[in-house]
């Protein structure tokens, strides 16, 4: 019986990455609470292995809405913690050119950015889903002692390198859909033109898939953070749940 509620109880705070994302029939808890009444009825007799795929279940689901989330148009761009400015290195760039009255060309070019993260996000789904099928039970007790986004930093370590190799490929056709390229042109031969200027080449697919992997996991961190900061309330609804108390 400890064991069981030792398991449940991590199962609720790993949840923490996707628990406050709207479901079609709900939000991410209730459907760990279906899952485990589906399996066991009342709720007894819970082995851990059935709570680690109920829990795996609830995670697949609820990290394609993250995903979502962000993948959808403006899903970056108008979302102020995650939407991608100027390259730092290039912020001069931006203040010059927005001086001389080029605003709707910056504009563009910073909206072409986000568009680009939007499109590559959607390629994060699979990635997840394999990180949490080989999520094993060490890996959850670790997460359960772990700081209020250990979660998201499994989920880092298991996912960061591979995405960003996928990112790229992506993100360089996005840029080429949305004219990145184009619009960055128009505003560095303008800015080139002014006087006492120094020629500027950032590396526009390294930052834009950079950026976008960071945003993921940004909103990824706060859903985790937001629960953990009260877990109580929600464990014990779990609880009553499966054990019909």
């Amino acid at each position: 019986m400890k064991k069981i509620i030792l398991v449940l109880t991590l199962s609720t705070t790993i949840l923490s990455v996707t628990a406050q994302i709207k479901l079609p029939g709900g939000n991410l808890g209730n459907t760990l609470n279906n899952a485990a009444n589906t399996a066991t009825g009342a709720g007894a007799n819970l082995s851990e292995s059935d709570i680690a795929k109920g829990l795996k279940e609830a995670l697949d689901v609820g990290t394609k809405n993250a995903v979502g989330a962000v993948s959808k148009t403006d899903g970056f761009f108008k979302n102020p913690k995650v939407k991608i400015p100027f390259p730092p290195e290039v912020k001069k760039v931006e203040t010059s050119v927005r001086k001389i009255g080029m605003n709707k060309q910056a504009d563009d070019f910073v909206m072409a950015l986000n568009r680009a993260a939007e499109d590559a996000a959607k390629s994060a789904t699979p990635i997840f889903g394999d990180a949490i099928k080989s999520m094993t039970l060490s890996d959850a007790k670790a997460i359960l002692k772990g700081n209020e986004t250990a979660a998201t930093d499994f989920m880092k370590g298991k996912t960061s390198n591979e995405l960003a190799t996928k990112f790229r490929p992506i993100v360089q056709q996005s840029m080429q859909k949305v004219q990145v390229t184009k619009h960055w042109k128009t505003i560095a031969t303008k800015y080139n033109q002014l006087p006492m200027t120094q020629k500027v080449n950032p590396d526009l697919e390294k930052y834009v898939t950079d950026k976008a992997i960071e945003g993921l996991f940004k909103m990824i961190a706060e859903e985790e953070i937001k629960i953990r900061k009260d877990p109580a309330a929600r464990i014990s609804d779990l609880l009553k749940s499966v054990f019909g108390s």
